[in-house]
Order: C-alpha cells, then structure tokens, then sequence
C-alpha cells in the first residue's frame, strides 16, 4: 500500500515507520540460504547450532535491523482480551466497523480473518482533500495490513487478522508497546515449528533473519551492498537473488557452513 506522507505521522508514533520504509522497498528472500540456517537451528535453546559454538537473533539485533521497539509493554493478540478494551459488550465485528467506517463482503472475511486485498483494495488510494479522520482510518489500515502481512506474517502470507484492533484503535498509544520483542518472538515459534515437526513452509519476519545473517556472516553476503543506512536491513532493499538451482545451492550453503568451522 501506498506510504502517503500524512500517514507517517501515525506510523512514527507507533514506533513502525521504519519498518513501513522498509515495506516500500523489501528486499527478496533468498530460500535456500534460510533453509540452510533453519537447519542448524534448535527449538531447545532457541540458538543456531555452528561449528564454532551457538548464536542467536537478539533484541538488539530487530532493533538495528528493522528499527523496531523492544523496550516497553507486553503485545498480546489474544481475542479473548478483546473485552478489556471495548465498552458495552460490542462485538469484534461492530468495533471494526467503526473504525474503518464499514465491514468488508462476506466473500473476504473468514472467521477473525479479512483477505489482504480488502484492504488494499479499499484504502489505496488516499485524497488530498482528505478529513483527518479520513486520514486516521487509512492508517489503521495501513498498520493492518503491516503487523498481519509482514511483522506477523503466517504461511499464507494474505490475511490480515482483527486481532489487532486494540491497537489500532488507539494509534496515539502503539508506540508504547515493544514490537521488536514480540515479532521476535513470532519468528523464534515458526523456526521451532519447522524444526519440531513436518512443516515446510516456514512463515515469519524472514528478512529480518536474512539481514542479520548477511551482517554476521560476510562471507555469505551478496556483493555490491556496501552503503550503509537505518535501519540496517534497508541495506539491502534492492537485492534479488536468482531462483535457480536452489537444491544445489542448499547444498552449497551447508558446506559453507560447516567451513565456518576451520
């Protein structure tokens, strides 16, 4: 979705623009390296098993990455806890309503679920003559679209789930809370999901995995990327790595690593 200048305010106080700039330029995923990674990883200490010893993602690697916060309150996206931000008992799908100002067609909604292209569909475009109200709502959209597709993204990769309408109704306060530590914590579960039983598809912050692999392993960077800029990850905004020969390349990848131990 377009990032329209009278949005980023919003998204400064959230403590996510950052990650929206990213969002305009995201750089491609390089799957046979993950896989690679994904490999060594184990569930029981939550740390990349090397030849050289562990290592780990860490807090202050999201926030030097992605810019994200990871001081602050705790994120729960429990619909259970819906009631403690809602008056007179509305329902999920009322409360919706009232924030974007309507409810998308049944054919786009799936329990607690609205397909991704709702969302874009309905707020892409933005006026220039546009109320600030207006404005609010295509924010909220905005943030949406980016916790649900992005910073919390699942295997499908296009829905955007309501669990985040506490937040989003209250725009002025999301910077209060620590989204590094929970995207953090969304990736470390996906990882351990591959890892622990027969799922292939792994889902997540992915980039953010990526960039720091390329940041402490340099040896497996791309070349060509030496400007530097915040946030880190923003580095590589225009890398695009080839989509052949990934099992041979996953295998060239393993080797890499085990050398990494000499």
């Amino acid at each position: 979705m377009p990032l329209y200048d009278r949005i980023v305010l919003y998204l400064e106080r959230a403590g996510l623009y950052h990650l929206a700039r990213l969002n305009t330029r995201w750089f491609w995923l390089n799957e046979p390296l993950v896989s690679a990674f994904i490999e060594r990883w184990r569930p029981e200490t939550h740390t990349f098993h090397m030849p050289f010893g562990e290592c780990t993602i860490t807090l202050q690697d999201v926030a030097y990455q992605l810019g994200l916060l990871v001081d602050g309150l705790l994120i729960s996206g429990c619909l259970t806890d819906f009631e403690k931000f809602m008056e007179e008992d509305k329902s999920a799908w009322k409360w919706f309503q009232e924030l974007f100002g309507e409810l998308p067609p049944e054919n786009k909604v799936k329990q607690y679920i609205v397909h991704f292209t709702w969302f874009h569909e309905r707020f892409r475009v933005l006026s220039d003559d546009a109320m600030e109200e207006t404005v609010r709502i295509y924010a909220r959209a905005y943030i949406m679209m980016l916790l649900s597709t992005q910073l919390f993204s699942d295997k499908s990769g296009n829905r955007v789930h309501i669990r985040w309408l506490p937040f989003v109704a209250r725009l002025d306060d999301m910077g209060s809370y620590s989204w590094g530590s929970a995207a953090l914590a969304w990736l470390y579960r996906y990882m351990c999901r591959v890892a622990n039983r027969n799922v292939t598809n792994l889902a997540g912050l992915l980039q953010l995995l990526q960039s720091w692999i390329f940041w402490q392993f340099p040896s497996l960077k791309p070349r060509g990327f030496d400007t530097y800029s915040f946030p880190l990850a923003s580095r590589w905004a225009t890398y695009l790595p080839t989509s052949d020969r990934k099992e041979e390349r996953v295998v060239q990848y393993r080797l890499a690593l085990d050398r990494l131990g000499n």
